[in-house]
């Protein structure tokens, strides 16, 4: 049975009211919190993955909630656009039926883009466009790379499956162009992401276009998420190797 335009307007609504859209709101109060400030943006911090208590067992189960939490809305979704006939996420552009394939176009996709992002970042910081990205304040535990991997898994997970197969399975729905679809996933990725300052919005606008283009050719979900995840991790676990051995690359952060 056919979803009313109206019901599946509510539904989008509500996925991103849980998630990306809710992400953008706050990223957008974060900036301009950020620009009433006298400081530079480039002598501004964003931690993007926070200690949550002192006690090692209280913010190991903390970073697993905040992990869980955050996947609760993809669940929703995977919920929502489940078949009953194989493959049941085809719906998404999600399946096991070319594992090599996904992996080389993934990894393909994670250096075109993680590449000339790592420069516009040290570009836009050094015009005092963005702020100074600090990956993690994570104490040096036993579980904090694994961590890390989880939380890099978790972002891919978590914004590609919504901000691009979701949205463009209901927004095709919605009978809107496939080149709105991708502008439109586009600027949402850049909103919530526009905490880090103008470079990073920019930045995650082009990596929205290259990845909704990508989407729109191939409905291959998996080479995004695994794009996404190594981008974010080889950020995450990276950047304490490099603030440790290289702190001037980084500048002053702390």
């Amino acid at each position: 049975m056919a979803m009313s335009r109206r019901r599946l307007i509510v539904e989008i609504t509500i996925v991103l009211g849980l998630s990306l859209g809710m992400s953008a709101l706050y990223s957008l109060v974060g900036i301009a919190i950020r620009l009433s400030r006298d400081t530079p943006l480039s002598a501004q911090t964003a931690t993007l993955n926070r200690s949550a208590s002192d006690l090692e067992w209280a913010d190991f189960s903390y970073q697993l909630l905040g992990v869980a939490s955050a996947l609760m809305p993809v669940a929703l979704v995977v919920l929502l656009l489940w078949q009953h006939t194989r493959p049941h996420l085809g719906t998404l552009g999600l399946d096991l039926t070319k594992p090599m394939r996904d992996s080389a176009q993934g990894l393909g996709l994670a250096a075109a883009i993680g590449i000339p992002g790592l420069g516009l970042y040290f570009l836009s910081r050094s015009l005092e466009l963005n702020v100074t990205i600090v990956a993690s304040n994570l104490s040096p535990y036993w579980w904090s790379v694994p961590m890390l991997l989880l939380l890099a898994l978790r972002a891919g997970v978590l914004e590609e499956v919504i901000g691009v197969g979701y949205l463009f399975a209901r927004l095709e729905q919605l009978k809107v162009p496939v080149v709105g679809i991708i502008f439109g996933q586009a600027f949402l990725r850049a909103s919530y992401h526009l905490y880090q300052g103008f470079g990073g919005f920019v930045g995650n606008f082009v990596m929205g276009l290259v990845f909704g283009y990508f989407y729109a050719k191939t409905r291959r979900l998996a080479p995004l998420i695994l794009a996404h995840t190594l981008i974010d991790a080889v950020a995450f676990v990276g950047y304490p190797l490099v603030a440790e051995n290289f702190p001037e690359i980084l500048g002053n952060v702390g």
